[in-house]
């Protein structure tokens, strides 16, 4: 009886090496399916009939910091370096002019911020406005920026700062897509102190000034500096700048997750997060930033990091989709929303499919 026992339960072993063995045979052979077709499809796209088809997908992963490499599977570089040529936005020549923008001293709606959903072929996100550009500011993780000090989400920037909502703001070093929001890229100016970047070197300056006017344009920390500027990161490209939309080549880049700001001329401010990379929104190009910019009527608008980056908070909810597979990331800075001057509440939120 004993050994039958030994000799069933050795039997139910072998049964269930077996059945691990099928699984894994299976399990590995599926991933071998879709990694045919995932780089088969890549294949087709790359080398089949549509040019667009092409240059979309070189520049969708060109701007990704993890998955260039696709595209270099494919072409060289100078190849890639042709179709991104072939699809951009054009490089600005002057700087934002702040004569057309008119905050009001007194306006009833100060103290509102309205959220819409907006839509497009290919994406979804949200667009805040935030009726008193006085409450934006650019949020710091740290009071100094150290290599291998990560930096912080969006949510603990905004706490950090006691603001009540914002977005992701300027670039960081973010090498193969594993950096940790240590260090900014560009400039950075905080609350009218200059806290990365220097006074000599030439930035991509998107920030506000004294006079909460949104300030864009190429120029040196030191001309910054002068001219007021009170909060800056460093970004872009630059979208619209004094009411006319910047040219497009092609698709002006691939889609992605993106972030944006701009300001109407009645000094209204537009913060603008696109959702990519998800099932249902795959992302956004910046002729399609642009157009939305365009019809909410900015007069001067720019882009900032987006990508797995690109997030929205209201009153400490997360209000769009992040693409992240970690999570909200570790970055340098935010656009904070602080609450309003004289205390009033905020005001509600709208939604509209634009």
């Amino acid at each position: 009886m004993a050994v039958t026992r030994l000799e069933t339960a050795g039997g139910r072993r072998r049964v269930s090496d077996r059945a691990w063995y099928k699984a894994l045979i299976s399990f590995v052979t599926l991933l071998l399916v879709i990694c045919l077709a995932f780089f088969g499809a890549l294949t087709v796209i790359s080398y089949g009939p549509s040019p667009a088809a092409r240059d979309l997908f070189v520049v969708s992963v060109m701007e990704t910091s993890a998955a260039k490499f696709l595209a270099h599977l494919y072409f060289s570089s100078e190849e890639v370096e042709n179709i991104i040529a072939g699809n951009e936005v054009a490089e600005l020549e002057e700087t934002s002019d702040s004569s057309l923008i008119q905050v009001p001293v007194e306006r009833t709606d100060k103290s509102a911020i309205v959220v819409e959903e907006v839509r497009g072929n290919t994406f979804k996100g949200k667009m805040m406005i935030v009726m008193d550009p006085g409450r934006l500011m650019v949020g710091i993780a740290h009071d100094a920026f150290v290599r291998g000090v990560r930096g912080k989400t969006v949510a603990e920037i905004i706490e950090r700062h006691g603001g009540s909502g914002g977005v992701n703001a300027g670039g960081f070093v973010d090498e193969g897509g594993k950096g940790d929001g240590s260090q900014p890229l560009g400039i950075v100016v905080s609350e009218g102190k200059l806290r990365w970047g220097s006074l000599g070197a030439t930035y991509d300056i998107i920030g506000f000034d004294q006079e909460d006017k949104l300030v864009i344009g190429k120029m040196t920390g030191k001309e910054a500096m002068d001219r007021g500027v009170r909060d800056a990161v460093s970004f872009g490209p630059m979208l619209v700048v004094n009411g006319e939309p910047l040219e497009v080549k092609g698709f002006g880049s691939g889609l992605n997750p993106r972030t944006a700001i701009g300001q109407r001329a009645d000094g209204a401010v537009l913060l603008l997060v696109l959702d990519g990379r998800q099932p249902n929104s795959l992302g956004a190009s910046m002729s399609d930033v642009i157009d939305l910019m365009v019809r909410y009527e900015a007069v001067n608008a720019a882009n900032l990091d987006g990508g797995g980056s690109t997030v929205m908070y209201q009153e400490g909810e997360l209000i769009n989709v992040c693409c992240s597979l970690y999570g909200p990331r570790d970055i340098p800075t935010a656009i904070v929303v602080r609450g309003p001057a004289d205390g009033a509440p905020s005001g509600g939120e709208s939604g509209n499919d634009g």
